[in-house]
């Protein structure tokens, strides 16, 4: 890539989950990349070699922005469903306070192209799947509470200041790449903890309610690979325009039930996964799928590793690297 087609991107959060595997993207085609992070939940080791780290915290982004940035890419947020409603001042603090500050260095420095990680918690408990971008949204926890806040900011940073920003709401993300996977301390997403019965760190997997009214009575999710959520962020900086805030899905718009997951753990990694009926948790919805067609239109995006097994094969082969360092 000539120095003309080359840009510099901050990736706040590029030390977590998916932050560090956009910023590997963001690297592999031949970008330079300065990551912000705190560590909070994130991991040095998470930082791909070759980009700046800086360990801080978004409110202080105004240190080291300036106007040689071609945009950002913002990850950093506490997003643990059940810990925000115990400790909702914590996400209002860092989700929403953090952004203000963020979004302020960014107008300062005159970086003028964001890039936000929503969710698909900001839709709560929706009627209809699957899930399009205009239907009502309802968070149901103050998590997602705080992401929709945040999606409302940012349009109102574009209308008023010309901002060109795009909102990627995903769901349930999954696998890994190459030495950039989950990480999560408490874990709470399906795969990993049925992977963590496979190695033997958990005697079984929970199944939270069997009598949904899905084909085999347990819950059914959208699962979408780290990698093709990285392809996301990387079209949406091009398609990212000057005074829209575009919001777009990101999903295989498939959903695979908790069963389904399970047995395909038992076929990847070839170890028994006891399970133990539990009851329902409060807001599980039965069914949560995405439909992604605006992010294929607007994005030019098309999710490449839609099979369940390779995205469950890729993240046990992260779990066994890391078991064995």
């Amino acid at each position: 890539m000539s120095n003309a087609q080359q840009k510099k991107y901050l990736v706040t959060g590029g030390a977590g989950y998916v932050g560090s595997v956009v910023a590997a993207h963001l690297l592999e085609a031949g970008h330079r990349v300065t990551v912000l992070d705190d560590l909070s939940t994130g991991h040095r080791a998470g930082v791909p070699e070759g980009a700046e780290f800086i360990e801080g915290r978004i409110q202080d982004a105004g240190k080291w922005l300036d106007p040689t940035y071609d945009g950002v890419l913002h990850f950093a947020a506490f997003s643990q469903v059940g810990e925000s409603v115990v400790n909702p001042e914590k996400y209002w603090v860092n989700n929403v306070g953090g952004t203000t500050e963020l979004l302020a260095a960014m107008r300062d420095a005159g970086v003028r192209t964001l890039v936000f990680s929503s969710t698909a918690a900001t839709y709560g408990e929706p009627d209809q799947v699957p899930i399009t971008e205009d239907l009502p949204t309802a968070p149901t926890n103050p998590y997602g509470a705080s992401k929709l806040a945040v999606d409302h900011m940012i349009s109102g940073e574009c209308a008023a200041h010309g901002l060109a920003a795009v909102s990627l709401r995903y769901f349930n993300v999954a696998g890994a790449y190459g030495a950039y996977g989950e990480r999560h301390d408490p874990e709470s997403h399906l795969i990993p903890l049925v992977l963590q019965v496979a190695q033997g760190r958990r005697e079984a997997i929970s199944v939270f309610g069997d009598d949904y009214a899905t084909p085999d009575g347990t819950c059914v999710r959208d699962y979408i690979h780290v990698a093709d959520l990285a392809d996301a962020h990387l079209l949406a900086l091009g398609a990212a325009s000057s005074g829209e805030h575009l919001i777009c899905n990101l999903g295989n718009g498939n959903g695979f039930s908790v069963r389904e997951v399970i047995e395909t753990v038992r076929q990847v990694t070839g170890h028994p996964i006891p399970e133990i009926a539990a009851p329902r948790r409060g807001g599980d919805p039965a069914v949560l799928v995405a439909s992604a067609e605006r992010a294929k239109e607007r994005l030019g995006w098309r999710p490449t590793r839609a099979d369940l097994a390779g995205i469950v094969a890729d993240a046990w082969e992260f779990a066994q690297r890391r078991e064995s360092q």
